[in-house]
């Protein structure tokens, strides 16, 4: 198999052309039922999969619900429809719906896309993901950009990648670039596939494709609280109550508002108000701006400041009985920095098995993530199965290709019984936060 890709002939041209427009202008958007009919009636005379984006406003709502959604067709035409006029489960979205499930549905990182799709009633049953076939063909960048560009040589302005997509009207050169995202994604996905076949990769990416459209939706987080960035500072169990508390008022007030809790609180400020919150009373606006004035303060998170105030001191208030417990009950192993010293016969063979994987990983040319994911590794030699490896892999979510490529190694690594003297991984410092 091909290792770079200048072997597998995706090599970046030299110089790539700049992709400004669509072919056939940029098309009105769709706001009404007369419209969307006409759209319907155009993409079922076409023919072959559907290029499928959808545009949402992260960093600035709550929700992830789509405020665009982009589609195109070959000889079906390219559409931009605003979902907000109609609404989850409109007639017309049933309808879409019922026009592409005999059909494939192309998108570029599918995961990202699918659930607010969903939402809508837009559920494809056929997918082909072009960011992770460029992962497994073993493509070193996998963005749709610089996918275009080594694959077709053409490049794509992404300026308009973090806008406020729920703004209306949407002006036209976000339309614009809306629209570039899908110009090309069909012959993209042809590019691909080829690379997948020739690869003898394409049987790995049809599975997973297939496990993406089958998988169901992810469990409500345990303590997601947890996950407030800078929490690996906060090491008394006190201040993890003020950061439970000002955490869940904030995502109550910003699931309310439909607005991003960042834009509320961030999460630096969060962690800072908890650290300080047992040296000085914090009870007034002005020592709460105090705190927060170095962080780069935004009157924003002035506006909540009484139910901020109150959190805090509902927290320091609480009896030890009532502060969070140091770690989550969920977490089923724990961090893999003190597994040498303290679980040392589960080291050994972790060792072994990040080792060989990521070797085997090299020599088949796709990130060690996409060939297995390392948390299924830790799992497998923190409590070794009691069924073979492979079965126990697949009970857990690997796809088949997967699990016949790794259980060989975990299970040679589970004899092993001396550690590799190897550097930690980047990012495997800790286990996989439980969700």
């Amino acid at each position: 198999m091909a290792n770079t890709e200048e072997e597998q002939g995706a090599a970046p041209l030299s110089v790539a052309t700049p992709l400004l427009a669509p072919a056939l202008g940029v098309p009105d958007i769709i706001d009404t039922e007369i419209a969307f009919d006409r759209a319907l009636a155009e993409l079922a005379d076409g023919s072959g999969p559907f290029a499928f984006d959808a545009e949402r406003a992260s960093g600035y709502k709550y929700s992830a619900r789509a405020y665009l959604i982009q589609i195109k067709r070959t000889g079906g035409g390219l559409h931009l429809i605003d979902p907000i006029p109609f609404g989850p489960g409109h007639r017309c979205f049933i309808a879409l719906n019922e026009l592409i499930q005999n059909h494939e549905v192309i998108l570029h990182a599918s995961t990202q896309d699918l659930p607010c799709l969903r939402e809508l009633g837009i559920s494809p049953q056929i997918l082909f993901d072009t960011e992770l076939g460029g992962r497994i063909a073993g493509l070193a960048r996998v963005g749709l950009g610089p996918l275009l560009e080594s694959l077709m040589g053409v490049s794509l302005a992404k300026e308009h990648s973090a806008v406020d997509w729920s703004k209306r009207p949407l002006p036209q050169d976000w339309l614009n670039y809306a629209a570039l995202d899908v110009e090309l994604l069909i012959e993209l996905r042809r590019k691909v596939y080829q690379l997948l076949v020739d690869a003898r990769k394409w049987e790995w990416a049809a599975e997973d494709f297939a496990s993406i459209i089958s998988a169901p939706p992810a469990p409500p987080r345990i303590d997601p609280w947890r996950r407030t960035s800078g929490m690996h500072k906060v090491k008394k169990r006190n201040h993890m109550a003020v950061i439970r508390e000002l955490w869940n008022a904030r995502n109550e007030l910003a699931q309310e508002l439909d607005i991003s809790p960042s834009r509320l609180l961030s999460d630096l400020a969060i962690t800072e108000l908890a650290l300080a919150s047992d040296k000085d009373p914090i009870t007034n606006r002005k020592h709460l701006e105090k705190i927060l004035r170095p962080l780069g303060l935004r009157a924003r998170w002035l506006e909540n400041a009484a139910t901020w105030i109150s959190c805090i001191t509902d927290a320091i208030a609480m009896t030890e009985d009532q502060w969070p417990e140091a770690r989550s009950k969920s977490d089923a192993m724990p961090p893999i920095k003190i597994w040498r010293e303290r679980f040392p016969e589960k080291y050994a063979p972790l060792s072994h098995a990040r080792f060989n994987l990521q070797l085997r990983a090299e020599e088949l040319s796709i990130p060690l993530e996409n060939m297995i994911s390392p948390e299924l590794v830790r799992r497998i030699c923190w409590q070794p199965p009691t069924t073979t490896v492979s079965e126990a892999l697949t009970s857990m979510g690997a796809r088949r290709w997967q699990a016949e490529i790794a259980s060989p190694i975990l299970e040679q690594a589970l004899t092993e019984r001396e550690p590799l003297e190897l550097p930690e991984p980047e990012g495997e410092s800790e286990a996989a936060p439980a969700e």
